[in-house]
């Protein structure tokens, strides 16, 4: 997947995220971040693959979420491999 696909596949379950009930806070809350820094760095790669590791945490989300936006279900992996830090494995 092209790196400007995976960014737009990452903003999309950014706003699923916070469309849905309660889960933008569990994100903010595991992720650290407020809701200024959301807005600072919503086109920040970086950012990106954050929130891509996020969703990508419980299978149930990334299936509603691939569902809901009409994608394969392997996109989420697939646009989080083509943005920074993507094409390292972590074990843990």
């Amino acid at each position: 997947m092209r790196r400007d696909h995976a960014e737009t596949v990452a903003a999309r379950a950014l706003d699923w995220i916070v469309g849905r009930d309660g889960l933008f806070h569990k994100f903010l809350n595991s992720t650290g971040t407020d809701l200024v820094h959301v807005r600072a760095k919503v086109n920040d790669p970086d950012f990106l693959a954050a929130v891509l590791d996020f969703l990508a945490q419980d299978d149930r989300r990334v299936r509603e979420f691939c569902e809901a936006e009409g994608l394969p279900l392997d996109s989420v992996l697939q646009a989080r491999a083509a943005l920074p830090g993507g094409d390292e494995m972590h074990w843990t």
